[in-house]
Formats: structure tokens, C-alpha cells, sequence
């Protein structure tokens, strides 16, 4: 349960800047301000863009997985090349977490 309130000074830069952060990671600023203070992880929720663009890496990622699946036997060079580039895409959807 909340009882205390605090108060602090900010400028108008702060504090556009604390409203921006806490509004892009859906949460209130009180809520933002408490997470931050607590070394608490706080995460940007994605924009619909970014959500349409994941997606998309991973359909990448696994049409590339597939096609060095089809060239093993023919043509192995080609075969890591392709899944070393499928490997790069999934490096890239780590960094989504």
C-alpha cells in the first residue's frame, strides 16, 4: 500500500522526458519514478511497427533455415553460407528480449 507522497523539482525538459519514458513503457509516471529507483527492469513496449517487423524476422529466420536445409546435400558452401545468414537473423530477434 502507498501512503507517502514525495515531491521533487524538475525541468520541463525532466519532466516532458519522464512523461515520454513512462508513456512508452505503459506505465504511470508514479510508476516509472518507483521502478527506476529500484533498479527495476523496465521495458519499452513495442510499437505496432515494431511488432509487424519482428514477425517478419522471424518468417526470415525460418525460410532461410529451410532453404539451407535444401541445398545441404548438393551444395554444402551455399548450405552454411544461407544458414549462417539465418543464424544473424536470430541474433537480431535476441535483441527483441
Amino acid at each position: 500500500m502507498k501512503n507517502y507522497r514525495i515531491e521533487i523539482r524538475v525541468s520541463l525538459y525532466e519532466r516532458k522526458l519522464i512523461k515520454k519514458n513512462a508513456k512508452l513503457c505503459g506505465l504511470t509516471v508514479s510508476e516509472f519514478c518507483r521502478r527506476s529507483v529500484n533498479n527495476q527492469k523496465i521495458i519499452e513496449r513495442f510499437t505496432d511497427e515494431q511488432i509487424e517487423l519482428y514477425k517478419s524476422l522471424i518468417q526470415y529466420h525460418h525460410h532461410f533455415q529451410r532453404i539451407g536445409n535444401m541445398f545441404s546435400k548438393n551444395n554444402p558452401k551455399l548450405s552454411l553460407e544461407v544458414r549462417e545468414l539465418a543464424n544473424k537473423f536470430k541474433e537480431h530477434l535476441k535483441g527483441f528480449n
